[in-house]
């Protein structure tokens, strides 16, 4: 049983075993103190973590959020949005997200976990993620250019690769794991999660934290987490 008490829909005869292992490492990632939620905290949220298997390997979906937003205006992230009330759960939010902002069938992924909550203050949602396989990869696109204006397969190769790693530090101080990767800049709430599935998944290598860039303004009003 998952922490929210939903199940993943599906089993995993057919799942690599890469993905198997990190799906079983990822359920029990530890959430840092300052993005613990609050008991009865938060408005729920979920996104989906979709791993696939390109020509060049292991890759992961990311969609480029619109300017106009009210939150994370232009910020890459994983589809997801709030849980609605006909929502049964993260996971079935998770997918109608994917399905509606990147054209995702749904049919089409394997849900594997579901990952512990994480709470983002700025913006005041309760985020579960949903990491899955996408057993039947098909064409992607934005669903509305008003919520979503890009969508991209990011191989995990590139995010891995130390010349695209940065660290970022946000106006109130502190920074974060970022990554620059195909025409985009990875950060905040995403960023980490991707700086985490990397060294759970083995495939980080070793990279220059020290080299440290402030968030761009045309980022600034996006919440930085």
């Amino acid at each position: 049983m998952s922490p929210t008490g939903e199940q993943p829909r599906d089993g995993g005869a057919d799942v690599p075993g890469w993905l198997a292992g990190l799906a079983k490492s990822a359920a029990a990632m530890p959430v840092p103190a300052p993005l613990r939620a609050p008991v009865g905290g938060g408005r729920r949220s979920a996104v989906l973590i979709l791993f696939g298997d390109g020509p060049d390997g292991p890759d992961l979906l990311l969609v480029q959020r619109s300017p106009w937003l009210r939150q994370h205006a232009g910020q890459p992230a994983f589809p997801g949005g709030a849980v609605d009330d006909s929502d049964s759960g993260p996971v079935s939010a998770a997918l109608r997200e994917a399905a509606e902002e990147a054209r995702v069938n749904p049919a089409s992924v394997q849900v594997l976990a579901v990952l512990p909550e994480f709470f983002i203050s700025r913006s005041g949602f309760s985020v579960t993620p949903v990491l899955a396989w996408w057993r039947k990869p098909g064409p992607v696109g934005p669903g509305d250019p008003m919520e979503v204006t890009a969508v991209a397969r990011i191989r995990v190769s590139e995010l891995a690769n130390p010349a695209n790693r940065i660290t970022i530090r946000y106006p109130s101080g502190p920074a974060g794991p970022a990554f620059r990767a195909s025409g985009m800049l990875v950060w905040g709430f995403t960023g980490l999660l991707v700086d985490r599935l990397l060294a759970l998944g083995g495939w980080e290598l070793p990279w220059d934290s020290a080299r440290v860039e402030d968030l761009p303004p045309e980022a600034l009003a996006a919440p930085e987490l």
